[in-house]
Order: C-alpha cells, then structure tokens, then sequence
C-alpha cells in the first residue's frame, strides 16, 4: 500500500523528540501516530479536544499563549494553518528555541520568512528564522 500523506508527515516530524501541534481540532492522527513512535507530544487548540492515547491535550490560544506549554519543544507544528497564524505560531516556537514548521490551507502563501520542504506532494513550511536542526 503507498504511503499517504499523514504517514509522510509524521515521518519528516518524527526526527524531533517533543512536538507541540497547534490547532488540532479533529484531525489529531499524526500527533497520535508521533506518539505511538515515542515522540513526546502535546496538543493545543482553543477549544477542548479529544487526542489519541499518549498525545496530552492542553487547552491553548496561540494568539495569547501559556509559553510553558512549548517551553521544552523541539518542534511546534500547524498542519492548515491559516495565515493569521502563522506569525504567532513562529512567535511561540521562537520562543521555545523550537523549529517551526506548518502546512497551509490550499493555495495560501506564508506569512512569514521560509524555508520549503516537499513531502509527498504537499509543502512543508519551515520558518527561516526558527532554530535550525
């Protein structure tokens, strides 16, 4: 069976150890499928979701954040992440000394300085100006 893009995307996150995803909303398999690989991994969103086995749940606003909840990632993610959110979501990573990568929503551009990665026919956005791994 090909390979699809949930596991695609986990394979290119898998390499850090903590990952916070910002806005999990009702898609948290990757976040699920990280931590079944043994990464550490925490889940925001602005509203209370449910999360696989071994993803904690925090309830966050990346527009407002707790920085303890990022505070020892090595990685925060958004997959859609709509442009008015990109600018914060780079903000908490920055300031975590995390990398930040995101997807976006179909043929939006990124709102900030990046770095492109292709990962099965989907972009992968890196912030430039994140710490590098």
């Amino acid at each position: 069976m090909g390979e699809t893009l949930r596991d695609a995307l986990v394979e290119e996150f898998a390499e850090y150890d903590v990952l916070v995803e910002v806005g999990v909303g009702r898609r948290p398999d990757v976040a699920g499928e990280l931590a079944a690989r043994g990464c550490d991994v925490r889940a925001t969103d602005v509203v209370a979701r449910e999360t696989p086995p071994g993803v904690a749940f925090v309830r966050d606003d990346v527009t407002d954040p707790d920085g303890g909840v990022y505070a020892d990632a090595d990685a925060v993610y958004a997959l859609n992440c709509p442009p008015e959110l990109h600018r914060p979501l780079r903000a908490v990573a920055r300031d975590a000394g995390a990398d930040c990568l995101f997807t976006t929503l179909g043929l939006d551009q990124p709102a900030v300085p990046v770095e492109r990665r292709g990962v099965r026919g989907e972009t992968v956005f890196v912030a430039s100006d994140a710490p590098g791994r």
